[in-house]
């Protein structure tokens, strides 16, 4: 009688498991909205104009590379330290037309970014166009790349 039992149990746990895989799978497929890789922008912005250099070491890729608008570039370990520098104090960041495009693990985010602050004692203004390119790694979406330049003036 328990061997019958346990047949007719098993039948049943194991749907009930197979169920539970496959919702699970499917959820983890499911594309990332563009809502999600905004919030992620907004707080990568958010951690560069106060300082958050915590925040920044979990949004930005260990192999990260930002070229902004002179052609210099930084390493994430040279963005990070340009941030924490202590005479650098920003006072707006805003973006604006932001707009996302998804492909598959990969997201490639652009737009209008206003900064202003001042730099080692020098008032600073941009107005830029930038490019933003976040990969979902092993689950966790970071930015890989960054990219700023001026707009012409036509």
């Amino acid at each position: 009688m328990r061997t019958r039992m346990m047949i007719k149990i098993s039948p049943l746990i194991l749907a009930g498991f197979v169920a539970w895989t496959l919702v699970s799978a499917a959820t983890q497929n499911q594309p990332v909205s563009t809502s999600k890789i905004l919030a992620f922008e907004n707080k990568w912005n958010a951690a560069y104009k106060h300082g958050d250099i915590a925040a920044m070491e979990s949004l930005l890729s260990e192999d990260f590379i930002i070229t902004l608008e002179d052609g210099s570039t930084f390493s994430k370990s040279g963005y990070i330290a340009h941030n924490g520098d202590t005479t650098l104090h920003v006072e707006i960041t805003e973006m604006s037309g932001v707009n996302v495009r998804m492909h598959g693990s990969v997201a490639v985010v652009t737009g209008a970014y206003h900064e202003k602050g001042v730099f080692r004692g020098k008032p600073y203004e941009y107005h830029d166009r930038f490019t933003d390119v976040w990969m979902n790694k092993n689950g966790k979406w970071q930015v890989i790349a960054s990219h700023y330049s001026i707009p012409s003036s036509d």
